[in-house]
């Protein structure tokens, strides 16, 4: 058992709030910034984030080449998630950046030739509606009055003018992209690429044409795929604003209609959500095992409104228990009704055109009203009640979603879905974290064929062409009619399979080719070869292909992820990567999701430099907009403070935990601005005690607190090591902030700074000294390079200020650090320090009760840590003085604090073994 007791001096003064402070950074673009001059006296993004990109990347910093070795220690490549050409940041975005880019500058420092490729998606429905916009805003023109070709050069003009706003954003970001290999979706080779894999996926008979019900936008005049479908949740009778309508349309009611059985007086009531669509009825189906029905096998149903006699079907898919038991099956206008449409032989009846109308130019809601008040006219009409339901929206024009029948042409996913799903099985792929498996294994054990056809004009128009033959002996084909489709790199090679094909000379060969382009998710599905110039043979796509990993939002699992893993076999061969890494989705504060009505989707620029918020979208419902001011009022009513890139790069990598969602707290980046500038400080403080003159030196006699910051530094190491090779990116963060924070700054400067002060008293305090600013100068360097994946921008600010070990041969930039392998274990000192932190913290602890503001070697640290005046051992035998407060610091030690005062000063302290 110890015990010990002190005497109090002043505490220190409490830290004040950061201030902003602009600078003039006068460094010419690309240029080194001046590292000479003296440090500014407090940290400032704004300094210390301006010219340093522009010089890594004209150094060729982010560059696989720059600085290869002969035997580099692997290859790490990655390709970013090609954002949309229309795109501008999100925090989506910054998080996605902020850990690929972490993730890439920790494998460069590991020595591995690492390459993070750069790319943009062309983005055919987002990129058309802007430009769409743009036109009929400056010049009222449709697209339709231009042409297509004439289009299309628009849209390549718009690109050419704001497509690469993202990549100046990502940059801001500090994404270490190598930019020369930049790739865009419609470039030249990667349309041929796209070309390439159309026509041998289509020679296989993989790709095919079919008649089938897709994702219809009556707006846009095309399919659009799953992602780009919003599911809006109703909880009963609402009224949505819908394109082309004066008037709010009702949904979430449940319409109950009766049919009448042809021959009797008896009659069938079925129920729907979209009145309009019986026009399209062809059959009432009922549950096989529903004894109400068993009566009515054979029997027709009437039509109401024509001569259309339609069959009572017996089907598994009917749910006896809601409504009467008895549904409408329309085959041609829903996806389940499509089904039973397929399984029962019976007929698809289409009532809408592309642009939402009926056969009699009725737009669709409109026949909604007519068709209900028809009924009740004939006295067939039985109930209408709230409903809760969802209601498919397109994303990119807010019309809702028609399910249509249409021709397009498909990808046959049934073997490729399959070896998607063996190579995750087999361990050849490794998703991360695990609890995505099950998603995986359900989409690719039960996937579907893949439309890949769009109503477009922007984008890679499908390679195929419909053959008419002017010859009598062949008879004219049919769109559905696989046989009358080839395929070609251009028109003069369609045209020579075409006559090859039907045994006719090329002249008498007519071709039209398809209308519609490819969905954008084919174009992104060959992404991670097709930028390296597959199927033509390149260094970079033998060096780089397959790529080590993927990261990206697990929102796109199926989407992107999948698609790519199965076309990356069927072309290729080979997994695109090895392991596919699935962050969670930012929300916000209150766990919200991010919307535009919620008023909380936040540029990640703004949070870099500051801003005042206010609300810019004006196309929202008054009551959103209010909701959204009040929402931005409560959470930020003085708008974003500037943050910095580190301290939001720091933030999101702390936030994200695996498996969870991340609700991001704008003051919690804030704080890591905090820690930024305590960085600052202490490297201020540091390179002050360091001096003009120090060199470093490989070798020191330490003294037990260097053994101690060396062995946490080591500690430190392997903890971001670990986490990096574990995606636990919290670790890494808490690894690092309670180095710099806790360990280097509270405890070894504050306990070295007696050292420091005594410094010139004598030779043994000289050598002391100088042993100190060793051990400072290892943590700086060594400490730096561990947070510069994280924070890139005050690391190589700080960084390029140090001293030099080997200054002929050290890297230029920290960037360019090979290697993070610091190992000094000590763990009996650990030990140690553990319980001389025990012991002041008690100290402390009992001096906050009062309200004032292990061995002999320790005692000097004991003394500066917990700001005594003396700190006094005592053996078990010696008495405590009188006066003093007592706290337990462990089994083995009692703290004694003295109150008492004598002859005007505190007494001291004592303690016992």
């Amino acid at each position: 058992m110890c015990s010990f007791f002190f005497s109090q001096k002043k505490a220190k003064p409490e830290k004040k709030e950061l201030g902003v402070i602009t600078y003039n950074i006068p460094t010419p673009a690309g240029e080194k910034k001046d590292v000479v001059s003296p440090l500014p006296d407090s940290y400032s993004p704004q300094y210390v984030e301006a010219a340093w990109y522009p010089w890594w990347e004209k150094q060729g910093f982010f560059k696989p080449e720059y600085g290869v070795r002969k035997n580099p220690h692997g290859i790490f490549m990655m390709c970013i998630p090609p954002p949309n050409v229309t795109g501008s940041l999100h925090l989506g975005h910054a998080l996605t950046n902020a850990i690929q880019d972490c993730l890439t500058r920790w494998h460069r420092m590991r020595g591995e030739t690492t390459l993070w490729n750069p790319g943009c998606d062309h983005a055919g429905i987002a990129t058309q509606v802007v430009v769409e916009k743009k036109l009929m805003r400056e010049r009222g023109m449709s697209r339709h009055d231009l042409g297509r070709e004439n289009f299309i050069q628009e849209v390549w003009k718009w690109k050419n003018e704001k497509g690469d706003r993202i990549y100046h954003q990502l940059k801001k970001l500090g994404s270490s992209l190598d930019w020369d290999r930049a790739c865009f979706t419609m470039d030249p080779k990667l349309s041929y690429a796209v070309q390439e894999a159309f026509i041998r996926m289509h020679e296989e008979g993989v790709i095919y044409r079919s008649k089938r019900l897709v994702n219809w936008s009556c707006t846009l005049n095309s399919a659009i795929s799953d992602i780009e479908v919003d599911k809006r949740e109703l909880t009963g009778r609402t009224l949505l604003p819908v394109p082309g309508y004066k008037e709010k349309v009702e949904f979430g009611v449940l319409v109950s209609f009766a049919y009448k059985i042809e021959g009797s007086d008896e009659e069938v009531v079925v129920a729907t959500t979209r009145i309009e669509t019986m026009l399209g009825d062809t059959a009432v189906a009922v549950h096989p095992a529903d004894s109400r029905y068993q009566h009515l096998k054979g029997k027709m149903v009437l039509h109401p409104f024509c001569d259309r006699k339609m069959p009572i079907v017996f089907d598994d898919f009917v749910d006896m228990s809601f409504g009467t038991g008895a549904v409408k099956i329309t085959p041609a206008h829903d996806h389940n009704d499509y089904e039973v449409g397929v399984r029962h032989n019976l007929a698809f009846i289409n009532i809408l055109d592309e642009n939402g109308l009926l056969i009699n130019g009725m737009k669709r809601f409109e026949a909604r009203k007519a068709v209900l008040q028809a009924l009740k006219d004939r006295g067939q009409f039985k109930e209408i009640k709230d409903n809760p339901m969802v209601v498919p929206v397109c994303s990119r024009s807010k019309d809702i979603v028609e399910p249509l029948l249409k021709p397009q042409w498909y990808v046959n996913c049934t073997d490729m879905g399959k070896q998607a799903a063996d190579a995750v099985r087999e361990g050849r792929l490794k998703i991360i974290p695990d609890h995505h498996l099950k998603t995986w294994f359900n989409w690719m054990d039960n996937i579907r064929d893949w439309c890949i056809s769009r109503q477009l004009w922007w984008g890679h128009r499908i390679p195929a062409y419909f053959v008419t033959v002017n010859d009598p002996s062949v008879k004219p084909g049919e769109d559905m009619d696989g046989h009358y489709w080839v395929s070609g790199r251009s028109e003069e090679e369609a045209r020579e399979k075409a006559a090859k094909r039907f045994n006719v000379s090329a002249d008498k060969i007519n071709l039209r080719q398809d209308e519609d382009v490819l969905d954008t998710w084919f174009s992104s599905g060959i992404f991670p070869f097709s930028i390296f110039g597959w199927p033509n043979e390149s260094e970079d796509l033998n060096v780089f292909y397959p790529g080590t990993l993927l990261e990206t939002g697990h929102d796109i699992l199926f989407f992107w992820v999948a698609r790519m893993v199965m076309m990356g076999l069927k072309l290729t061969g080979k997994l695109p990567f090895k392991e596919v890494y699935l962050h969670a989705v930012v929300r916000d504060a209150h766990g919200r999701k991010m919307s535009k009505s919620l008023g909380n989707v936040i540029d990640p620029l703004d949070v870099i430099t500051g801003i005042s918020l206010e609300l810019m979208d004006s196309n929202l419902d008054p009551l959103e907009v209010e909701k959204a001011k009040q929402g931005q009022k409560s959470d930020y009513p003085n708008g974003i403070p500037e943050c910095g890139t580190d301290a939001l790069r720091f933030a999101l990598c702390a936030y994200t935990s695996q498996g969870r969602d991340i609700n991001l707290d704008v003051n919690r980046i804030l704080g890591y601005r905090h820690f930024c500038n305590k960085l600052w400080n202490a490297v201020k403080f540091a390179m002050k005690t360091l001096g003009d003159n120090f060199v470093p030196s490989e070798k020191a006699q330490e003294s037990v607190s260097d053994r101690w910051i060396l062995s946490r530094l080591s500690a430190a190491v392997g903890l971001c090591d670990a986490g990096f090779k574990a995606y636990d990116f919290p670790a890494i963060t808490t690894a690092i902030y309670n180095f710099w924070l806790y360990e280097l700054c509270d405890v070894y400067l504050e306990s070295v700074k007696p050292v420091f002060g005594k410094a010139e008293e004598d030779s043994a305090s000289q050598r002391q000294a100088m042993v100190c600013r060793q051990t400072l100068y290892t943590c700086l360097e060594v400490g730096l390079r561990l947070l510069s994946p994280l924070m890139p921008f005050v690391t190589e600010e700080l960084y390029q200020r140090l001293p030099r070990r080997r200054p002929q041969s050290d890297p230029p930039s920290i960037n360019c650090v090979k290697t993070l392998v610091y190992k000094r274990s000590h763990e009996e000192v650990d030990r140690d320090m553990e319980f001389v932190m025990t012991v002041v913290k008690t100290i402390r602890s009992l001096r906050a009760d009062y309200n004032l503001t292990k061995t002999r070697k320790y005692s000097l640290q004991i003394q500066t840590l917990s700001y005594s005046q003396a700190i006094i051992p005592l053996t078990a035998n010696q008495p405590v003085p009188e006066g003093c407060a007592v706290a337990i610091a462990s089994d083995r030690c009692t703290v004694n604090l003295m109150l008492k005062v004598r002859a005007g000063n505190l007494l001291n302290c004592a303690w016992s073994l």
